[in-house]
């Protein structure tokens, strides 16, 4: 799995993991199940129809055509970047700058599409996507988007951290340059001070994670540290 590297608002570098190409034509697959699941259905329903309710050619080619058209458009714009198979992969569009894009970013990925994977069955797209270092296709480009995966590893699932609700609020945006090395030793030094009592060892271990992050707070030793694995917890699962 490739990396890019993204800069937040507030000028934090984080490592961004790019979705493959193999979870990509997953996700497309999945899509095209659930669309022609679609087509299936309409077409049963309707040809049930015909001998009561008479249906114009038009009208037969918009239900039939219009939603699987328009369904990687609609899904991805009230979806936040997702289809039914991207959700499923845990596969997302973002920005380069990890953002939400814009309607307008959807539309010319959805316009690229039709010729890149409509018109040439995907192969423009999976070697644009292989030659590029962001995981981009042409329309991605075009965009300035890419497809990332939100399956981060993590060694949090081994570390028993402090519970945080749906409303918690991250003070410390700087705490996505660690990685989850840094937090296991920040957690096992942290706990095995609690347990002896011994703050010294706070002090120097918050003193040496500001230095680390470039932070400077007001917050005694032992709130900062409680804070840095609370707001690292968070970045990790939002």
């Amino acid at each position: 799995m490739s990396h890019f590297q993204i800069e937040t608002a507030q000028n934090v570098k984080i490592q961004q993991s790019v979705a493959t190409v193999w979870d990509r034509i997953l996700a497309y697959l999945i899509d095209l199940m659930i669309v022609m699941a679609y087509l299936f259905i309409v077409i049963a329903i309707m040809s049930g129809l015909t001998d009561v309710t008479p249906f114009s050619g038009y009208a037969s080619s918009l239900v039939l055509g219009l939603p699987p058209f328009l369904y990687h458009l609609v899904m991805e714009t009230f979806m936040n970047g997702q289809s039914v198979g991207k959700a499923s992969m845990k596969l997302r569009v973002v920005n380069l700058d990890g953002s939400k894009p814009q309607f307008f970013g959807y539309l010319i990925r959805w316009l690229f599409r039709l010729i890149e994977i409509s018109v040439a069955s995907g192969a423009i797209a999976i070697v644009t996507i292989l030659l590029n270092g962001k995981g981009q296709r042409l329309g991605d480009i075009a965009a300035k988007t890419t497809v990332i995966n939100e399956r981060r590893k993590t060694g949090f699932k081994k570390i028993p951290l402090y519970e945080i609700d749906d409303n918690y609020k991250p003070l410390y945006p700087q705490v996505a340059q660690l990685k989850d090395q840094d937090l296991r030793k920040i957690k096992v030094i942290y706990d095995k001070a609690q347990m002896k009592g011994d703050h010294s060892i706070i002090i120097q271990l918050a003193e040496k994670v500001k230095r680390q992050i470039h932070v400077e707070t007001e917050q005694s030793s032992q709130t900062f540290i409680k804070t840095i694995l609370k707001d690292y917890q968070y970045y990790s699962t939002h």
